[in-house]
């Protein structure tokens, strides 16, 4: 692959409860995870909105419990998916903010912002996550960053990983590459441990983030990194385990108080902040204490778990997780006792009980924690996204060889092969799913299928692509559809055509067919027009977007401004509180002072929505200037 990305080019791991974002250091050559404004190496993937503001990461998550309506998480369980989905009906009545059905069955999320009713889709708050990615690695790198790669969860479907790209495209980056998290994680993995093997390794990522589960088993073979098989569940993490702790506690309020807090979204968002305190010392202590205080009408709140009740909690979900490990397992067609590495990504595999069932799966295998589990995402996407750059030349470089892979030119050399993580095909006769790429297909891929007509003398064929794993096609996603004309007259399954499906190394999906009789020819090439956002409305959320940061500007200019002027009131203040003032200044510069002091607090104490910040930077010069010479006699 030839590199054509010029400038920075960064990996952002988008989470669905905090994001990392890294970049590869040629100097070092080594990869960097980049702290943010806080000191933090990961951001929560909060956005809230108040009457003043838009807040970003840390700063968003800080205030939630006092603007619980107005504080949006979880965007990526909505991204890609539809309003009428069971999983967003069931997620809906845990969330503080509103979420409504939108054009096409989308879920638009409404927040108050500066007195207005918003109306946002799920791209448009995870482009202001990724706003905030980018800015942590402008701010780091003292550059523009244009170019980045994203990271999905590998059982991310065809809408999801688009509408991915469409929020990237709205934060202003160039997605060079959607990159699968567990691929990602192997690639912090293998580059890591490089020099403590030789020969083939048989990789097992089990990654459990807050919002997703993934798992993949790979291959590493001299320098080769080949995924075999991948299996996920896109609805499972550390936040549903916070969601069972949260009723736990709501129930126990309940008993001890005689009083219901389910409806009282501050109530909930404090509740929900001590549980995952308590979840995350859980990992290393037997009890955990949950201390609120006036929790709900006045009554404080204080209460304790231990580790077993937490895992007595959410033993389903844990089971949940090791079905879909023994799933991939069987679809890589390996012994299990063939695996050398099981290696652990996402903060909720720090969960012992998650650990001992894993580790008792593997037959005792010792797993692998020598990786950050909250970084390695984030770091394989760096290299990633250097290897595809133009203006990186210490690093790993990505080339095509015979077509199929992707070669990792430096010292070591890589090839990375990934693979698709749900099946392709079409509808067949009676509604069949006619499996064209089955699931964990190597990809970049290129396979056809023969056509065969539904009803006597039928001319027009009806087309249909679909992504899943259910036998009735109609019970699979839908993907889109194309017409092949000029069939001449036959009886019922005659062949009449072969359909190509073809997915490159971005996976892109392109579906052709050819009338074999005609000629006549059709393709596709699947964008989820329906589902998507068109070219009109990234348009219209980028200049929003570009609105937002406007504004940002603005109320960050107008705050320097107010504590500028306050500022001076202070040393003014102070002036007049020296012992010889009295020695150094007349009473009528005294009396001036006091006068600027008075009229600087007053125009502070207005309602200072109101007062322009032309005002208040205009008034602070002229305080300056007027009292520059009256000051300098008291220094």
């Amino acid at each position: 692959m030839a590199r054509k990305y010029q400038g920075h080019a960064v990996g952002i791991d988008l989470g669905t409860t905090y994001s990392c974002v890294a970049v590869w250091q040629e100097q070092h050559c080594r990869v960097e995870i980049i702290h943010n404004d806080q000191g933090n190496r990961i951001t929560p993937s909060f956005v809230a909105f108040t009457e003043n503001q838009r807040l970003i990461g840390d700063a968003a998550k800080n205030q939630a419990a006092a603007n619980p309506q107005n504080t949006v998480f979880d965007a990526k369980r909505l991204i890609g998916r539809k309003f009428s989905d069971q999983v967003i009906q069931d997620d809906i009545m845990l969330w503080p903010f509103k979420v409504t059905a939108g054009v096409n069955d989308k879920p638009m999320i409404t927040v108050n912002y500066m007195g207005q009713e918003k109306n946002l889709c799920a791209e448009e708050v995870s482009s202001m996550v990724l706003t905030k990615m980018r800015e942590i690695a402008e701010a780091y790198l003292e550059s523009p960053v244009k170019n980045a790669v994203v990271t999905v969860p590998a059982y991310f479907n065809d809408a999801q990983r688009k509408a991915t790209i469409d929020a990237g495209v709205i934060a202003g980056l160039n997605v060079m590459r959607v990159m699968n998290e567990p691929t990602a994680a192997a690639v912090a993995y293998g580059l890591d441990k490089r020099t403590d093997y030789d020969g083939e390794r048989n990789i097992f990522v089990f990654d459990l983030g807050g919002g997703t589960f993934d798992v993949s088993l790979l291959t590493i073979k001299g320098n080769a990194f080949k995924v075999k098989a991948t299996a996920g569940n896109t609805h499972l993490g550390g936040e549903d385990f916070d969601n069972r702790m949260v009723n736990y506690f709501v129930q126990e309020f309940k008993r001890k108080n005689k009083v219901d807090i389910n409806r009282n979204a501050k109530a909930l968002r404090r509740l929900r902040s001590a549980c995952e305190k308590a979840k995350r010392s859980l990992s290393f202590l037997v009890v955990a204490t949950i201390e609120v205080d006036s929790l709900f009408q006045g009554i404080d709140f204080s209460s304790s778990i231990n580790r077993a009740k937490f895992e007595e909690m959410n033993m389903d979900l844990f089971d949940e997780c090791m079905k879909i490990v023994e799933s991939c397992v069987m679809d890589a067609k390996m012994d299990k006792s063939k695996i050398d590495d099981v290696v652990l990504v996402g903060g909720s595999s720090r969960i012992p009980k998650v650990q001992q069932l894993l580790q008792d799966f593997f037959n005792g295998k010792e797993l692998c924690k020598s990786i950050n589990p909250d970084e390695a995402v984030a770091y394989g996407a760096a290299v990633q996204a250097a290897m595809l750059s133009e203006d990186i030349k210490n690093v790993p470089n990505l080339e095509p060889q015979n077509n199929s892979q992707l070669v990792l030119h430096n010292v070591p050399q890589l090839v990375l092969q990934d693979v698709t993580p749900l099946s392709l095909g079409i509808s067949a006769l009676g509604d069949i799913m006619s499996v064209v790429i089955p699931k964990n297909t190597c990809i970049p891929v290129n396979k056809t299928k023969s056509c065969v007509t539904s009803q006597d003398n039928q001319t027009i064929a009806l087309i249909k692509v679909y992504e899943g794993e259910r036998t009735r096609a109609s019970d699979n996603n839908l993907l889109g559809s194309f017409t092949l004309s000029g069939i001449p007259p036959s009886p019922r399954c005659f062949p009449f055509s072969v359909v190509c499906f073809y997915i490159n190394e971005n996976g892109i999906l392109t579906v052709s067919a050819k009338n074999n009789a005609s000629g006549t020819s059709n393709k596709i090439t699947i964008t989820n027009h329906k589902e998507r956002l068109s070219i009109e409305d990234i348009k219209k959320l980028i200049q929003e977007a570009e609105n937002y940061h406007i504004e940002d500007k603005k109320f960050l200019r107008k705050a320097n401004a107010v504590n500028a002027l306050d500022d001076y009131i202070y040393k003014m203040t102070n002036t007049l509180k020296k012992k010889d003032i009295n020695l150094k200044l007349s009473s009528q510069e005294i009396q001036l002072i006091e006068d600027a002091i008075a009229v600087a607090k007053n125009l502070l104490e207005e309602n200072n929505k109101l007062v322009e910040i032309e005002v208040l930077e205009d008034h602070l010069e002229g305080l300056e200037s007027r009292m520059k010479h009256i000051i300098a006699k008291t220094i």
